[in-house]
């Protein structure tokens, strides 16, 4: 009865109408949505720039490649890095795509950059977030693999530093902000904001000042994200779109080839219309040396793994 309450809790958080944050990849990187094929060499062009495949072929909880043609399910990691100058920095955003495209629904897991779990490889329990810093792309998706026991078929990395060239890239964007708080001195007030790339990097960073902690901040940050793709699909932008493909080309690595983006958005681009975002439930506390570790009980953790395996035809 628990179990099944908790699933119907997390079907009320369905939203429909929202593209399959594939839209990082199928509408920020192919740019300027409906238009982008009409510049296609330029598209290309920045493609080869954002391309780093991984040092595998595929997952090893995969027994075969998926296949786009057969309309297999694939699941993509979302990575928002926070790399500052030198630093190699950390993936404080990490999101966890599951599509389907018979079913025409994807599941979106946003996992808490603290979440204490084992980092595959260091041999050692620590942040989520950590197995970015210690062994890149690579250790993260092995890391959310072992964590949630669902493969992981590709991965988009942003450059949050570099997203705000982005941001400018498109004019700014408009935000409807549902708190009041003040951020490395830049005010955000409550209501509507329009936001230049600077401000909006801050708007995406802040944590500390809000109730709900990281989960407040994965939600601007989620934000920012949508208000990006839709300026980047806006009449305003046909005319700029070189810097938005700069922009993209300087802040965006993926595994994803062009053509593999091209066939998803013929055999998964139905998917969009049911997009369920599912929350993983924990407890925060601070260890005895001091670090706060956000804790995922072995409970949640199988519920929400049984989900996207279900969704991703695993059994």
């Amino acid at each position: 009865m628990e179990q099944e309450r908790r699933r119907k809790k997390r079907k009320s958080k369905k939203k429909k109408g929202f593209i399959i944050a594939l839209s990082i990849v199928l509408v920020l990187i192919l740019g300027i949505g409906v238009y982008a094929f009409t510049v296609y060499n330029s598209v290309a062009s920045t493609l080869n720039r954002t391309h780093e495949p991984l040092s595998r072929t595929k997952s090893e909880k995969r027994t075969e490649q998926v296949n786009f043609s057969e309309r297999d399910p694939i699941s993509i990691l979302l990575l928002g890095v926070d790399q500052r100058g030198a630093d190699k920095g950390r993936s404080d955003s990490l999101i966890l795509l599951t599509v389907n495209p018979d079913n025409q629904s994807v599941k979106m897991v946003s996992i808490p950059r603290d979440t204490r779990t084992e980092i595959v490889g260091k041999g050692k329990e620590d942040k989520i977030n950590h197995a970015y810093a210690f062994g890149g792309v690579d250790m993260s998706i092995k890391t959310v693999e072992n964590f949630l026991d669902v493969p992981i078929d590709y991965y988009v990395q942003v450059n949050m530093e570099g997203f705000q060239d982005i941001v400018d890239a498109v004019g700014g964007v408009t935000v409807n902000n549902t708190l009041d708080f003040t951020y490395e001195g830049q005010h955000f007030a409550k209501g509507q904001l329009q936001l230049n790339g600077e401000d909006a990097l801050k708007y995406s960073r802040m944590r500390y000042e809000d109730p709900r902690g990281d989960f407040g901040r994965q939600e601007r940050q989620r934000q920012i994200i949508q208000a990006v793709i839709d300026e980047g699909a806006s009449v305003k932008s046909l005319t700029n779109y070189g810097s938005i493909l700069d922009a993209i080309g300087d802040n965006v690595k993926t595994n994803l080839t062009f053509d593999e983006m091209k066939d998803i958005q013929t055999n998964y681009k139905d998917a969009r219309h049911n997009l369920e975002q599912i929350q993983l439930d924990g407890s925060g506390s601070k260890a005895s040396d001091g670090i706060y570790y956000y804790h995922v009980s072995e409970t949640e953790r199988t519920e929400v793994s049984n989900l996207l395996k279900e969704q991703l035809n695993i059994k």
